[in-house]
């Protein structure tokens, strides 16, 4: 009973329940193009191949995991947002060695709507290109009805439109709803496939495939990386800030001492959204271009999951994007200027410029931690499966980078709803673990 009162009280608050119908609305649709099929499939043999073959093989089958299965479908959401995310990820960059991009990016919110119109414009680009290949591999794969230009002209424009469609309802739940949303159309992805991998689980025990302990053995284990994910995420180090007093007029301001608080993972799950969404380009153009050039076979599969190339640069993008995301995030000069101009100081530490190289330091110790811990979580699932060689594919529920992003969205998400709460004078997720009603005033 008091659960239910609970979770009411989030929609007591008209706005915040407006954001919710809203971001659930968009999320609903979203499904809903991920089971709406392409013209020109052969959906009985589609669903053949995925029975015989337990669904996409090698590379692919990795990025039909962070698309909630619209991949393997054949469907119109089957790029889903990753175009959006590679091309912003490509614009950031250029943002930072073009002149011209690096002075819009400064111009404010003009500036910005300009690097984002690009960013629309170069995720086209790459969903038509992405989507083209995808028409060549169906092909290969005796999925077309009628084989030729005709179709694939129409697949990459299904395909292209259902791509810059699940971009915009990504933007709108930025705009309107709760949340990022690229990450919460990320997150509505994976955590679709955690039913089919626990129904897969439990039909391997049932039909003798998997022991029963082992099957144990797993959920334990995905319940472990959760909560660890969970400790580490709302983990943090304390900076000490002191402020001097200060008496204007008859008041006295100051002589107080608060702390700064750096997060373990101050870069949350954009490092991994970042690296996979890099990966994703050439896992595709490999696994599409080895049935044409045999000798790019073994790059492909080095490019499988699991693989040693994947598993190396997928650890290697990882620690890349954290630092890279935090330098784009984070500036120690500013942060160090702001205190001292409140009249603050670190106890031992000079005021500006010193300041600013302590919170450098401080940053990048947190953030090799950070990204070591985000690339180890990456690859210990792999190292998982090879160990102890599961005989079902658990895509979902057993890749510690799909549960790095559905934990870390849903912590983000509860900050967002909690602030909510606490500013309507209700208790919070995370501040009491529980969400009491309180009268207001």
């Amino acid at each position: 009973m008091i659960l239910l009162k609970n979770f009411i009280n989030m929609f007591r608050i008209t706005e915040l329940r407006k954001k919710i119908l809203f971001t659930l609305g968009v999320l609903i649709v979203h499904r809903f193009g991920a089971h709406i099929p392409v013209i020109g499939i052969d959906i009985y043999k589609l669903h053949q191949l995925i029975e015989q073959s337990g669904g996409l093989s090698g590379a692919l089958s990795y990025i039909d995991l962070f698309t909630g299965g619209s991949l393997s479908r054949c469907t119109l959401f089957a790029l889903g947002i990753t175009p959006y995310i590679t091309a912003s990820i490509m614009m950031q960059i250029l943002s930072m060695s073009i002149p011209t991009l690096e002075q819009l990016s400064k111009e404010g919110e003009f500036g910005r709507k300009i690097i984002n119109q690009y960013t629309r414009y170069l995720a086209l680009c790459l969903s038509i290109v992405q989507s083209f290949g995808y028409s060549l591999f169906v092909e290969r794969s005796g999925l077309v009805v009628a084989p030729g230009w005709g179709f694939r002209l129409l697949f990459v424009l299904s395909i292209t439109v259902g791509s810059m469609f699940v971009m915009w309802l990504g933007e709108q739940i930025s705009i309107y709803g709760i949340g990022n949303g690229s990450s919460m159309i990320i997150f509505a992805g994976i955590i679709a496939r955690f039913p089919d991998d626990f129904i897969k689980l439990y039909a391997a025990v049932i039909d003798g495939y998997m022991d029963p302990v082992i099957a144990g053995g797993v959920i334990l284990l995905v319940l472990a990386i959760t909560a660890g994910i969970v400790y580490f995420e709302k983990g943090y180090r304390k900076i000490p800030v002191q402020y001097s007093r200060r008496i204007v007029g008859q008041r006295v301001y100051g002589g107080q001492s608060t702390y700064i608080p750096f997060k373990i993972n101050p870069v949350g799950v954009m490092p991994v959204i970042m690296a996979n969404s890099i990966l994703n380009a050439p896992v595709f153009l490999f696994s599409t271009l080895s049935s044409w050039i045999p000798a790019l076979q073994v790059v492909s599969d080095s490019l499988r999951y699991g693989g040693l190339l994947h598993t190396v640069l997928i650890f290697v993008l990882i620690i890349f994007f954290s630092f890279f995301y935090a330098a784009l995030i984070f500036n120690p000069e500013e942060l160090a200027s702001n205190i001292k101009k409140s009249g603050g100081f670190i106890p031992g530490i000079r005021p500006g410029k010193k300041t600013a190289e302590y919170f450098a330091y401080i940053l990048n110790r947190l953030g090799l931690a950070g990204a070591v811990y985000i690339g180890f979580l990456a690859i210990l699932p792999i190292v998982i499966h090879a160990i102890f060689a599961l005989p079902v594919p658990l895509g979902a529920i057993m890749s510690g980078t799909s549960l790095l992003i559905a934990v870390g969205v849903a912590l983000e998400m509860s900050s967002q709803v909690e602030s909510y709460l606490i500013e309507h004078r209700y208790e919070g997720f995370l501040s009491s673990g529980s969400l009491s009603y309180k009268r207001g005033r």
